[in-house]
């Protein structure tokens, strides 16, 4: 059990403290306030670093507020609850989930979204419930939120409503991988519903295509393609199921789509999108197969992006283009499950760890993540480890 001594008291720690855009953190000691009704304080023992932190750590108009304590990836430990808390006690093992799962509203308890209406999906500062701030630096000033979560702290309060109840058994450094890297996976197996013996196609082989490619192998995929860039990524890829790889550069006078088209004879079955860019949906869709083909879009665009399909394609074809945050997992339910995967040693995480930095060093690991040297690297709150 957790040292619960310090419940209803702030708690003064560290945290890696975003001052402005594009700046390196910086190490300070801040004020952590217990938590409100319906929020625990969490004892964060390891993050991992995203693309989602470091874009908007280089943002510098809303939603990029500073200061600010980045972090949405993490597994830590219940040190004390607010008032009308009953599903977590002190202790427990905990992976808090950028998506809201309220467990009451229709789309929660519905199997057929995973989008919280009680709490919807906002990219805000603050906490849900009262839109302020559970942290302050030792001058007092306001710190702000990121993603109802930030675990560059080594306490962080988060709300029951973000807060996933796991097997204590995984250990820290894999569970914290399945607070958002686990959007791929899911978008394989519950957007796509990946059929065994299927062909798909992957733009993007970073953190969210590789996980795409290693939900589609889960689910048996015959055929993996993946398209990126890079060509040192391929090596890569095929630890995760990748069959195939097209330099989208190097296509000469063909579309990447084209080539996909005459690799499958039609077309895949499906496509993922895992970029962000407009026009890789639009070669995505365009090499899906005719009449049951389904393209994920999974990659954030920059604001105001559009799509432009031709409504008689989108008619005649009988294509799907969808999409879904944190790749349609209900946080509450597929987590877990998630977990018990990697426990019996279907769902492989180990391998997208490629670093592992401790807390003090955090920027290192913002420099291996926008070098493209690393997937995903894993920050140790605790300076002995």
């Amino acid at each position: 059990m957790e040292d619960s001594k310090t419940a209803g008291k702030s708690i003064r720690c560290r945290a890696a403290v975003a001052r402005k855009a594009g700046e390196p953190l910086s190490i300070e000691e801040l004020m952590v306030a217990p938590p409100e009704s319906g929020e625990v304080r969490i004892r964060v023992i390891c993050s991992s670093l995203c693309n989602s932190d470091v874009a908007f750590w280089k943002m510098k108009d809303p939603p990029g507020y500073f200061p600010r304590i980045l972090g949405h990836e993490c597994f830590g430990v219940v040190e004390s609850i607010g008032e009308n808390v009953s599903e977590v006690t002190v202790g427990d093992a905990v992976i808090p989930v950028f998506m809201a799962d309220c467990g009451e509203c229709r789309d929660c308890i519905s199997s057929k979204s995973n989008l919280c209406s009680n709490f919807p999906f906002e990219v805000v500062p603050w906490m849900h419930r009262d839109q302020k701030s559970r942290f302050t630096d030792l001058n007092g000033e306001t710190l702000h939120h990121f993603l109802h979560i930030s675990s560059f702290s080594e306490y962080t309060v988060v709300d029951t409503v973000h807060i996933v109840k796991v097997d204590s058994k995984i250990p820290p450094d894999r569970g914290c991988l399945l607070s958002c890297g686990a959007t791929g996976v899911g978008a394989a197996l519950k957007i796509a519903n990946v059929e065994a013996g299927s062909t798909v196609a992957i733009f993007g082989l970073g953190a969210v295509g590789l996980a795409v490619s290693e939900g589609s192998r889960l689910c048996g995929a015959k055929r993996i393609i993946g398209v990126d860039v890079n060509e040192e990524k391929y090596e890569i890829a095929k630890k995760f199921g990748v069959t195939d790889f097209i330099n989208s550069r190097t296509c000469g006078d063909k579309s990447v789509s084209q080539v996909i088209l005459e690799m499958t004879d039609g077309g895949a079955d499906y496509c993922f999108e895992c970029v962000g860019m407009a026009s890789l949906v639009h070669e995505a869709f365009a090499c899906c197969r005719k009449g049951w083909g389904k393209t994920v879009v999974l990659g954030v665009d920059r604001p105001g992006s559009n799509l432009t399909l031709p409504s008689g394609e989108v008619l005649m074809s009988g294509k799907t283009l969808t999409g879904r945050l944190f790749g349609g997992l209900k946080p509450k339910t597929d987590v877990p499950m998630l977990v018990k995967r990697y426990l019996d040693k279907e769902l492989e995480l180990d391998k997208f760890v490629t670093h592992e930095v401790k807390f003090e060093d955090i920027n290192k690991a913002f420099e291996l993540l926008t070098e493209g040297k690393s997937l995903r690297s894993i920050i140790w709150m605790d300076q002995n480890i």
